[in-house]
């Protein structure tokens, strides 16, 4: 196993917030190693593209409150084809990198393990505000954009109250709805709708019909983008039973605000942890891992576990969210 002279880092897929105190982590500890540190613009289409340029400590100064990528980020289709990983691993030799520390969701850790199978080495740090990734108990993003939805939700409840009306939330999530059972837990919400729990219209109209009964000034409904029905279909729905629900319904789609905004103190201090041991992890022979979070330490999982599972959402934490909200 060679000497690692010089660390690329890159970050892809969506953005989140975190991800620059990653970026600070990598480059930092790279050169306290004497180590050089490469930044690799636009994800994996950048390194397709041999967007690359080497990085000092004011390459990373100031950006630790900064929402975002200074790295830019990109998804590429060309990457997951065998010509487009034949480039990247090219210009990973022509900019003679030893080892690559990818920072991003899903897709991300599985381009990683595409690489690491063609035996470059490789870590990865999980960064998806969806918290839908394997072997991390957290994932970098997570927690601003969780306290993001909850402001909006405190806000919108206070309007709600005023005007005796129900609001539909919807928030990011296509197949994890975590974010929306975790906002609507710590929001107080009447109803969580998810995609990992089918639900019709009319369990709906009912869930309006009970906070009205109750005497409710509001119904506040969180809706994960990748339920079974959008926040606009139920909307709809319920319009057209209006004189059965009591409350006039509104629709909330909060969409990309929920990846932007200075990273919460957690966010700094995982990603910035999380940075530090992927760099110190390669320097330390571990190939082909990804940094994760559990029991409060940061640990390895092997990349073929994290590529090949789906994160499941404790649904005990839903059944909690269905009994305080009655």
């Amino acid at each position: 196993m060679g000497v690692i002279r010089r660390i690329g880092v890159l970050t892809s897929g969506g953005d989140g917030p975190g991800m620059n105190p990653a970026i600070r982590a990598v480059v930092r500890t790279a050169l306290e190693h004497g180590v050089t540190p490469v930044g690799i613009r636009r994800g994996y289409q950048g390194l397709i593209d041999n967007d690359v340029q080497e990085m000092n400590a004011r390459s990373v100064g100031g950006i630790i409150q900064r929402g975002g990528t200074i790295l830019g980020t990109a998804r590429s289709p060309e990457f997951m084809t065998p010509r487009g990983r034949m480039e990247a691993l090219r210009n990973l030799n022509e900019n003679a990198l030893d080892a690559l520390v990818v920072i991003g969701g899903d897709g991300s850790l599985r381009g990683a393990l595409e690489l690491h199978r063609q035996g470059f080495a490789v870590v990865g740090v999980p960064a998806s505000i969806d918290n839908d990734i394997y072997g991390t108990e957290m994932a970098i993003g997570v927690d601003t954009a969780l306290n993001t939805l909850l402001r909006s939700i405190d806000m919108i409840k206070d309007t709600a109250s005023s005007h005796r009306r129900a609001f539909l939330i919807e928030t990011m999530g296509r197949d994890c709805g975590y974010l929306a059972l975790m906002g609507g837990i710590a929001g107080g919400a009447e109803m969580v709708l998810l995609p990992e729990v089918p639900f019709t219209p009319e369990e709906v109209l009912r869930g309006l019909q009970n906070a009205y009964i109750k005497g409710k000034s509001h119904c506040i409904i969180v809706v994960a983008e990748g339920a079974s029905h959008r926040a606009e279909e139920l909307k709809a729905y319920l319009d057209q039973h209006r004189e059965e629900t009591g409350f006039e319904t509104r629709v909330t789609i909060l969409g990309h605000v929920q990846r932007g905004g200075s990273p919460s103190a957690f966010d700094r201090i995982l990603a910035t942890r999380l940075g530090v041991a992927a760099v110190e992890k390669l320097l330390a022979g571990e190939r082909g891992v990804m940094v994760g979070l559990a029991h409060g330490e940061a640990v390895s999982v092997p990349l073929e576990e994290v590529a090949g599972q789906k994160k499941v959402l404790d649904m005990r934490l839903y059944e909690m969210a269905r009994m305080l909200d009655k």
